[in-house]
């Protein structure tokens, strides 16, 4: 028997890889709360039987607009169930950037046996119209990346699906939510504006770092066997992530990480399963940089990424007992703690580590946690080292 193929399936950490995908929508929206509430307040009349709602959702790669969307439109589905019938239809005009294709795509997810040839863009809208009409449905239509549309065709498929009911005794028929990551409105006719109105423009703002635990978190709750990637190492990710405030970026270290220690036939993930990744993502550290720092700053970065090799974070606190062990091996006296402090903030401002205040679990005041999201706290070591032994 190929015994090599144990390892399959064997789930030392992983259960579920699902969750770990792009394009997985989570039961839950994190990070984006209140701009959930914003867009409800967009579709507050969605509810009432001959109404329509528009919104524009723009931000940059990886802020959440495809999850936010999504989720929004299956749990409008789930709450307005005794209300309105609503069928969510989500199209990506990167994947199908003409008219033709984006009609195709919402007439198949209506009636898949609906030809691909033979009729214009008009008599699918309203073939679009009449199936929904007959099953006595709203559609809420999600285009995303809808720039990709508009650079191929302009604006002509969104005026005549906001004109849909225009002629007709009846109103309501679709809802529309625009995704980009550009200013679209710019691309769109004055006409197309006016009923979109500009006050239904929701902007996302690239996430922050405990924003981006928080996404780690529930991915990770969702994917992985209970205790395997603790609450450091989640932060670890959401720190190493935040210069690019994309969730894609935590979301693929998760994985990455949970691949590794899977790989590596850990139980846990480690700091090292997720600083390697990190590292290559992150700023290089240039060997000349070890060199220009002073010997006593290099001590102390010695002795924190001693620590950082098999912790995700050390303290303040710590950091300075350990410079001070540091100091006794290279038989040096150490500095007082106003000149430790000053080091260790130059050694932030040239991006060798990062730092977070935090409340000190003992005592009172706020102590700093300090880590290396960006760089090999091994490698970085034996530069140290090496260049102490000069």
């Amino acid at each position: 028997m190929a015994e090599y193929l144990n390892r399959i399936g064997a789930g030392l950490i992983l259960l579920d890889a699902a969750p770990l995908s792009y394009d997985w929508v989570p039961p839950k929206v994190v990070g984006r709360e209140d701009e959930q509430e914003q867009l409800a307040g967009m579709f507050a009349s969605i509810g009432t039987p001959g109404m329509s709602c528009r919104a524009v959702i723009t931000g940059n790669v990886g802020s959440g607009k495809t999850v936010l969307s999504r989720s929004f439109a299956d749990d409008l589905t789930r709450h307005l169930s005794t209300v309105r019938a609503i069928q969510p239809v989500h199209v990506n005009c990167r994947n199908h950037p003409t008219t033709s294709q984006v009609l195709q795509r919402i007439a198949t997810s209506l009636d898949d046996r609906h030809p691909e040839r033979g009729f214009s863009a008009s008599e699918v809208i309203q073939g679009i119209r009449r199936n929904l009409r007959t099953r006595n449905q709203h559609m809420l239509l999600i285009l995303d990346e809808v720039d990709h549309l508009l650079r191929k065709d302009g604006g002509d498929l969104l005026y005549q699906l906001l004109r849909i009911d225009e002629g007709r005794n009846e109103a309501g028929t679709i809802s529309l939510i625009l995704i980009s990551q550009e200013q679209v409105l710019d691309q769109l006719e004055g006409a197309i504006i006016s009923r979109f109105g500009r006050s239904n423009h929701l902007r996302l703002k690239p996430y922050t770092d405990v924003q981006l635990k928080e996404i780690a978190a529930q991915r990770a709750g969702l994917s992985t066997r209970t205790g395997a990637v603790s609450e450091d190492i989640l932060t670890l990710i959401g720190q190493a992530s935040a210069d690019t405030g994309d969730a894609r970026v935590a979301i693929e270290l998760l994985e990455a990480a949970v691949m590794r220690a899977e790989k590596g036939g850990f139980q846990q993930v480690e700091p090292v399963h997720v600083q390697r990744d990190a590292a290559s993502r992150g700023r290089a550290v240039e060997p000349s940089i070890v060199d220009e720092l002073s010997q006593h700053e290099q001590l102390i970065l010695l002795a924190i990424c001693r620590r950082l090799r098999r912790d995700p974070e050390v303290t303040s606190g710590d950091a300075e007992k350990l410079y001070h062990v540091v100091c006794e091996e290279y038989e040096m006296k150490p500095r007082g703690y106003t000149t430790f402090w000053k080091h260790l903030k130059s050694l932030e401002t040239r991006g060798l580590m990062e730092s977070r205040t935090a409340t000190a679990n003992v005592g009172r005041g706020r102590t700093q946690h300090i880590t290396m999201p960006q760089s090999l706290p091994g490698q970085l070591e034996a530069r140290l080292e090496h260049a102490l032994e000069r």
